[in-house]
């Protein structure tokens, strides 16, 4: 890179850094870490929203789903409308009506103790493994440009760097540096697309043709098949997602809690859901305009180049200087929200804080160290990544199969008010179980003498859920009947 590529992003990492840690001398309690007071504008957590959906997964891998393939993730977003609406109308004012700082603590009354840790931890797990991907997105398209620095090596210093400022600046950090972050994530692939047409003989246009001649703008068959990734698939996944992280998601749920009121908090979430819709397609388009880009420029790319590494090899070979540092900073941008603080805040008011005894300078200081031990939780998940040839497929397998019993367990809370205690401990077993079975069958390790599932892996969130609710009111009703 180039003295001035170096100066965007070392500029850009720095600042946002040191803006970060400026909000240390505003987290006087752990009430001040985790929820900032509840005191944010909705426009600033919406933008923090939007931040945290657009990570490193969105920004490479998308890219690098639709250079492979076609538009078919893509119809993940697509179900984001119906969420927000969810969201707004029902789940802000759920978490809102009390003082609850967890997700989960509503679990706990409903169904007991072991509900709201297994929730807990399933969560704890999902952002190990989304940050371990982010963190190898994002070396991944850094090392090209900083020499014979060993990725492990890369992963490790990025990952020390995205848990500074939330390990000092709390949840206040968090949102107002997701406000900066969130600009820059618009800015950085709107150039890309931009460098990308003007090296394509007929630009956009070209694009449009050949990726439509190609197929590549396809959202998928729609064509009732649920054995593969159909659109109907991948909308079921989206909506189970989606209902997923506006519903349960602790990430989500605190950014709820800093609104002022629940207005702003339910302005927040039609900003940061909506606004990710196009950006999500711009993602998808560069991916299309790159398999363009390098049908009449096939000496430019080595051969064997992965299709997560497409995007990041452009971005060293073709941008100018300046610009790279800008979409460098904008992919690091997408790393930075990592949802640390929201892991501490678990661990430690659900896990580690139930004796009355802890005191609030613990407390503190506790959420500090849980942001510092699942960040190198993290680092050490991302360089596990470095193995696998999409980390886009693999994050969903994973997010589907530890989301299941969160989103389950909501749902038999809220739409079988009956639904007992004692059901809803062997619906999550059987549910978990239906998960691994629906994930993991079609895979090559899956032993031979043991059934596959008749459904696609994509569809491991829905299968989960549907059993946890399904076989939870069934359950409740029988013990009620007899």
């Amino acid at each position: 890179m180039s003295a001035l590529d170096w100066g965007v992003l070392a500029g850009y990492l720095l600042a946002t850094t040191f803006y970060g840690c400026l909000f240390l001398r505003k987290n006087v309690s752990s009430e001040k870490f985790m929820a900032a007071g509840r005191s944010l504008p909705g426009w600033a957590v919406g933008l923090s929203l939007f931040g945290s959906y657009v990570s490193s997964i969105s920004f490479l891998a998308n890219p690098g789903k639709s250079y492979d393939g076609n538009w078919n993730p893509f119809v993940f977003a697509l179900s984001l409308p119906l969420a927000c609406w969810l969201a707004a109308k029902f789940f802000v004012p759920l978490y809102r009506e009390g003082e609850q700082i967890s997700a989960y603590e509503r679990f706990e009354k409903r169904f007991g103790r072991w509900a709201r840790v297994y929730a807990t931890v399933c969560f704890l797990l999902v952002q190990v493994a989304r940050l371990g991907t982010i963190l190898y997105l994002l070396s991944l398209a850094l090392q090209p440009l900083v020499g014979s620095l060993p990725l492990p090596v890369l992963i490790l210093l990025l990952g020390l760097l995205v848990t500074i400022y939330p390990m000092l600046g709390g949840t206040e950090a968090v949102i107002w540096t997701g406000v900066v972050q969130a600009v820059v994530l618009i800015v950085g692939p709107l150039v890309c697309v931009g460098v990308i047409l003007s090296g394509v003989p007929g630009g956009l246009g070209a694009v449009i043709n050949q990726g439509a001649a190609a197929d590549k703008f396809s959202l998928g068959s729609l064509a009732p098949n649920f054995a593969s990734s159909s659109f109907w698939v991948v909308l079921l996944y989206g909506m189970g997602i989606n209902l997923q992280n506006f519903g349960v998601d602790q990430a989500y749920v605190q950014r709820y809690l800093t609104a002022r009121d629940n207005r702003a908090a339910s302005r927040s979430v039609w900003l940061g859901g909506l606004l990710y819709i196009p950006i999500a397609a711009l993602f998808f388009f560069i991916g299309t305009a790159l398999w363009v880009f390098y049908q009449s420029h096939a000496s430019a790319l080595p051969t064997g180049t992965k299709p997560d590494a497409v995007f990041p090899w452009f971005i060293q070979t073709q941008l100018p200087a300046g610009l790279k540092g800008l979409v460098l900073a904008a992919i690091c941008a997408a790393a930075m929200d990592s949802n640390l603080n929201c892991s501490a805040t678990l661990f430690v008011h659900d896990l580690w804080a139930r004796r009355e005894s802890a005191r609030e300078e613990d407390k503190l200081k506790m959420l500090r160290r849980a942001v510092v031990g699942f960040g190198l939780l993290s680092v050490l998940a991302a360089i596990a990544m470095i193995s696998v040839k999409s980390a886009l497929d693999v994050w969903w397998d994973l997010a589907g199969v530890l989301s299941g019993g969160m989103l389950g367990l909501f749902l038999l809370d809220r739409l079988v008010p009956k639904a007992s205690k004692s059901a809803a401990l062997p619906a999550t077993i059987i549910g978990a179980l239906v998960s691994v079975w629906v994930s993991f069958s079609a895979k090559p390790y899956w032993p031979a003498s043991l059934p596959q599932a008749p459904l696609h892996s994509l569809l491991t969130l829905t299968a989960g859920t549907l059993t946890i609710v399904l076989l939870g009111a069934l359950l409740s009703q029988k013990k009620e009947s007899g």
